[in-house]
């Protein structure tokens, strides 16, 4: 099981470089990861939406940009560095939704039964230590008839899976830690993907914690997959 103040603390020493190395290693397609993750939840007009590991903020700031200014959206995120940079970069932003960023824990979010239209996880689900728990309680936090959407890596096509493994293994480690300082957090990056669920047995997941007519969509060579699922 994951250490939740290893992972904190894993995620508060690489917060200043966390978006440039994400930029770097994806090669710049982590943002049409999120924009696919954007127009979904669109799909279902939300007025009330909890992104949850929020990190830096990036898909809150998408979805701000993309719903009407009615749109009530809270970041949340256990590790408040990240949070930090989350809040400079609204306070550097000029103009758009208004977003909540607050500490919270995934296996115990601070929210009433039933509050949210949607709720956003992005490659954040694969560092809690407990998915299932988690997942309930995104199932709790969700009105009837509302959706989880869940973006995260997972395992690659049959035919890109050598290519894929050899950059986790023998490439990504050492270019992030050249970008952040911090070789050894990209080595777990590298152990938690290889671990993680793939597409179906995800579904799986989300079908056990009580979501129905769950959705995939597998992207990029399947290293990385979107899961919607309707409370």
């Amino acid at each position: 099981m994951l250490d939740p103040l290893a992972v904190n603390s894993m995620f508060a020493r690489i917060a200043r470089r966390y978006d440039v190395a994400n930029r770097l290693l994806s090669g710049g397609v982590d943002l049409w990861w999120r924009r696919v993750l954007v127009k979904k939840v669109l799909r279902r007009d939300p007025v009330d939406l909890l992104d949850l590991a929020t990190g830096s903020g990036d898909v809150a700031f998408a979805l701000a940009r993309a719903l009407p200014k009615s749109a009530r959206i809270i970041g949340m995120d256990f590790c408040q560095p990240m949070l930090d940079e989350a809040m400079a970069k609204q306070a550097a932003r000029s103009a758009g939704n208004v977003i909540r960023f607050l500490p919270g824990d995934g296996l115990a979010l601070p929210v009433a039964d039933a509050s949210f239209d949607a709720v956003t996880v992005s490659f954040g689900l694969r560092n809690m230590a407990d998915r299932h728990r988690a997942l309930c309680e995104m199932r709790r936090a969700l009105r009837s008839g509302g959706c989880v959407h869940v973006l995260e890596f997972s395992q690659p096509y049959g035919w890109f899976r050598p290519f894929y493994y050899f950059y986790l293994r023998k490439i990504l480690p050492s270019f992030a830690g050249w970008i952040t300082g911090d070789r050894n957090a990209y080595e777990y990056l590298n152990a938690s993907i290889a671990s993680y669920p793939d597409h179906a047995a995800m579904t799986e997941e989300l079908t056990r914690a009580g979501f129905k007519t769950v959705e995939v969509k597998r992207m990029t060579g399947g290293i990385v997959a979107l899961h919607c699922g309707t409370a």
